[in-house]
């Protein structure tokens, strides 16, 4: 039995299943049932996954597979996340999947993000065991759930449906994401997330076409959580020499992120070569410290990682 509050295990959000099939007279995609998520908006042929290898057709709508499905389980510092300031010195017990709907050369967590169901070792969850076993590490420090390690969002509904349990709870949610998500089922989420850390990965579409996704949809995320009273936002960006180290763009970040609020944590962050980006070196610590300098010029709160 569902507990009181709980949606029924697999809800989709409004709006993340997509469009329902139509003829194919009239369908784009042949009839296929188009995904709402984010803005990739894939439309897999029946029992086939999208791009996220998450999410895959199934009847009349793209749902997701991984719901349940989690690869990684910690009880992690909440500065891990990063969050620098909010509930310092806590745990958060750090769940993760399998999937991403980017393909960052230089991605950290490849081995999962860039998995299938197939590909990795994964256990059921049901949002009530994951909700429960935050509460059961309170006397521990635990503070509340964070979706994170793989890209969350592209199983939203679990993260929606856990949300909702963990906060019937008394806890918190945290979300940490590339914030690559449409704004109807960002919109559903908002109210229930208490902090968040976004991936800012640069500051051009020229640059998420490296990456694979949509800069507009970001900024969009990002706007949305900053606007959102009731969740702390901290945002951060890993440098990575050749791709986004100069001055001029760490410049345009920054004074995008004050001009929403220049309380904003801005993590810099540093690169070390990993995944398919093993051509150049680590980020110069000197370099991470003369740009964060520039992100001064405009916020308040620039912090270094990985120095």
């Amino acid at each position: 039995m569902a507990e009181p509050g709980a949606a029924k295990p697999g809800t989709v959000p409004e709006g993340c299943a997509g469009a329902p099939r139509s003829s194919a007279e009239d369908a784009p995609h042949g009839g296929r049932a188009v995904c709402g998520v984010c803005p990739h908006a894939c439309a897999p042929a029946e029992g086939r996954q999208g791009l996220c290898r998450a999410r895959v057709a199934r009847g009349e709508q793209v749902v997701c597979e991984s719901y349940g499905r989690v690869t990684s389980l910690a009880l992690d510092p909440v500065e891990k996340k990063p969050l620098a300031r909010w509930h310092p010195g806590s745990l958060v017990l750090s769940a993760g999947s399998y999937g991403c709907n980017l393909r960052c050369p230089f991605c950290q967590n490849a081995s999962i993000a860039c998995a299938g169901p197939d590909d990795v070792p994964w256990r059921p969850m049901a949002p009530a065991e994951l909700a429960d076993l935050a509460l059961e590490a309170r006397d521990r420090g635990c503070v509340g759930v964070a979706y994170t390690y793989n890209e969350p969002l592209v199983g939203i509904e679990f993260v929606a449906d856990t949300a909702r349990l963990v906060r019937g709870r008394g806890m918190a949610n945290v979300l940490v994401s590339n914030g690559m998500v449409n704004a109807g089922p960002l919109a559903g989420l908002v109210p229930l997330l208490d902090a968040a850390n976004i991936d800012l990965k640069g500051f051009s579409q020229e640059f998420y076409d490296v990456a694979g996704g949509d800069f507009e949809a970001v900024r969009r995320t990002i706007a949305a959580l900053a606007a959102a009273p009731g969740c702390h936002l901290e945002v951060t960006t890993l440098v990575v020499p050749g791709l986004n180290d100069d001055e001029a763009t760490i410049d345009a970040a920054a004074a995008w992120l004050a001009s929403l609020d220049p309380a904003i944590p801005y993590h810099l962050t540093r690169f070390f070569p990993c995944h398919r980006l093993t051509d150049r070196p680590p980020t110069p610590a000197a370099d991470l410290r003369r740009l964060a300098d520039v992100a001064r010029r405009h916020l308040d709160d620039v912090l270094l990682g990985n120095c």
